[in-house]
Order: structure tokens, then C-alpha cells, then sequence
């Protein structure tokens, strides 16, 4: 009977253990997301031009929306990430990217020189 009793005050106090880190890591969150809003900036969009295409997807927040096109006008498929580099992207560095924005990249494979036409458009 005691050996039952020792089991079970074991298994609450895990128990307890386990609940007070999972409400200590929500309140991590909490003030994480807390001091995020208070500081009322959203992130700048950094320059990516001239780098490869696994540095965007490794520095934007996963939850930003992101166009990825060739920019060479082949319309090739962009399947493996490091094989390419950045020519163009939308909006242009600096500006702040909230949770509406959507970025737009415009690719070339690595070696290929990105076209005049290309580096001063828009996208």
C-alpha cells in the first residue's frame, strides 16, 4: 500500500512539474508577443538581391507570403533553392512587412547574370 501511495504522489508531482513549464513557456510568449506589439515596428524587409534563395526562406517568418517566379521569363520551376539567386524582390529592402504583405522574388539560377531590364523593374 505505501509503494502505491509513493507511485502516485510521484506521477502528481510530474504532473505538476509538466503543467507549471508549459504555463511558464505560454508566458514566455505572452511577453515575447507583448513587447513585439508595443514596440509597434514590423520587421524590415531585408536586401536580398545578389544572395541565394535559401537565405529568404531561412530569414523571413514562416507565416510571410512569398511569391517566387524566374526572372529570366523561361518560366522555369523553381525547385531547389540553393541552386538559385535573388534578382529583384518586392517591396524593396527597408520597408516594413506586415502580415498582409505578400514578397515577390524574382530568381536566376546561380551563373547567370541577372538582365538590366530585370534589375531596374519593379519585380
Amino acid at each position: 500500500m505505501r509503494r502505491g501511495a509513493l507511485i502516485g504522489a510521484g506521477a502528481a508531482l510530474a504532473v505538476a512539474a509538466v503543467a507549471a513549464g508549459a504555463a511558464g513557456d505560454t508566458d514566455a510568449r505572452r511577453a515575447r508577443r507583448a513587447r513585439e506589439a508595443a514596440a509597434g515596428a514590423t520587421p524590415p524587409m531585408p536586401d536580398f538581391r545578389g544572395r541565394g534563395l535559401w537565405r529568404v526562406f531561412t530569414r523571413l517568418d514562416h507565416r510571410t507570403r512569398l511569391d517566387v517566379h524566374d526572372a529570366s521569363g523561361r518560366d522555369r520551376r523553381v525547385l531547389w533553392p540553393p541552386h538559385w539567386r535573388v534578382c529583384t524582390q518586392y517591396p524593396v529592402a527597408g520597408t516594413g512587412l506586415d502580415r498582409r504583405s505578400t514578397v515577390v522574388i524574382g530568381v536566376l539560377r546561380k551563373g547567370e547574370p541577372c538582365p538590366l531590364r530585370v534589375t531596374t523593374a519593379r519585380r
